[in-house]
């Protein structure tokens, strides 16, 4: 399963290029209990077919009305969906919340497609760039950033902003029954999903939709395998794949490393690290061990299940006690 921006920017290069009109959708703010975050896309054509999600139906629907009439035909704007609109298209949100949604109505070019193209390179690649859209002219365009932290939105002066970064991945140091439900999760919730595990014995292991790298993880994450949107879990309790893998993924940007084991077995981990590979405090403090919420988890699939539930925390910056 593709990662759920990645799918939507695929299918609007696919109509661009059979030259069909587009309609890119990205939520710019939420208020109240709004069920898709900033930054949230979703692309249309002429005859409503979508791909992607603003609000998980109530949106949509009205979207797709408005394309009916033959409205939303400006190269970018805003509207508002809502108890407070300000604007003429009202719409009461079953969870009572309310969005503010950019809609862009985009002919397809040449300039277009390359636009999609770059979008799609910097959703797969391993950099965040900034996206500006020009409210007055409608023009867009990429720029790096400097620097992975800062609004995933923002909105000044007619100018919007928004960061388009690499998609969500979760790679899985090693295979067990409990990385195998963590892949489930993940693939479930739109994650690129890749296993490294070179033993004989998982050999005949295949997990559907997830790339199987049959080599050492740490191999895979020093050749360049981690971003700042990866996620690295050692679920094997093998430390020759848990412990190799941690060494390598503390010097990448990798926002979450996390290795599982009871408090003992991580602070002798930890002591190993120090002696063997020379981490120090920092780097240590970056490794979640024991990995995952303290969910009372037994079997694997409630383990894996406060795994990912403790890697989306991270990727959204909530903080333990916020929970």
């Amino acid at each position: 399963m593709r990662h759920l921006d990645v799918q939507v920017i695929e299918q609007a290069l696919h109509w661009a290029r059979s030259g069909q009109a587009v309609w890119l959708c990205t939520v710019l703010s939420t208020y109240g209990s709004a069920p898709r975050a900033p930054g949230a896309m979703l692309v249309a054509n002429a005859q409503g077919e979508f791909v992607g999600s603003l609000s998980g139906g109530c949106v949509e629907e009205e979207f797709r009305e408005s394309l009916a009439r033959g409205e939303l035909l400006e190269a970018a704007q805003i509207v508002r969906y809502g108890e407070n609109a300000e604007q003429s298209r009202r719409l009461q949100l079953p969870c009572g919340g309310m969005l503010i949604v950019l809609v862009e109505h985009r002919a397809a070019s040449p300039a277009w497609i390359d636009h999609l193209q770059q979008l799609q390179a910097t959703l797969l690649g391993q950099h965040q760039q900034l996206r500006h859209v020009d409210l007055t002219t409608g023009q867009t365009h990429l720029q790096p950033v400097s620097h992975q932290a800062g609004e995933r939105v923002s909105v000044c002066d007619e100018q919007v902003h928004i960061r388009v970064g690499p998609a969500l991945r979760l790679i899985l140091a090693g295979l067990s029954p409990v990385a195998e439900f963590c892949a489930t999760f993940a693939r479930a919730i739109g994650c690129e999903v890749i296993a490294c595990d070179p033993r004989d014995e998982m050999q005949h292991v295949q997990l559907e939709g997830v790339q199987m790298r049959r080599i050492l993880p740490s191999m895979f994450i020093a050749a360049g395998g981690c971003h700042s949107a990866t996620a690295v879990v050692a679920l094997t309790h093998d430390p020759k794949i848990d412990d190799l893998a941690l060494m390598e993924a503390v010097h990448t940007p990798a926002f979450y490393i996390g290795a599982m084991g009871s408090q003992a077995t991580s602070a002798k981990r930890a002591e190993r690290l120090r002696r063997i590979a020379g981490l120090d405090d920092a780097q240590i403090a970056r490794l979640h061990m024991p990995i995952g919420l303290d969910l009372g988890s037994k079997s694997p699939a409630e383990i894996a299940l406060a795994v990912m539930a403790d890697v989306l925390r991270v990727y959204h910056g909530k903080q333990r006690h916020a929970l």
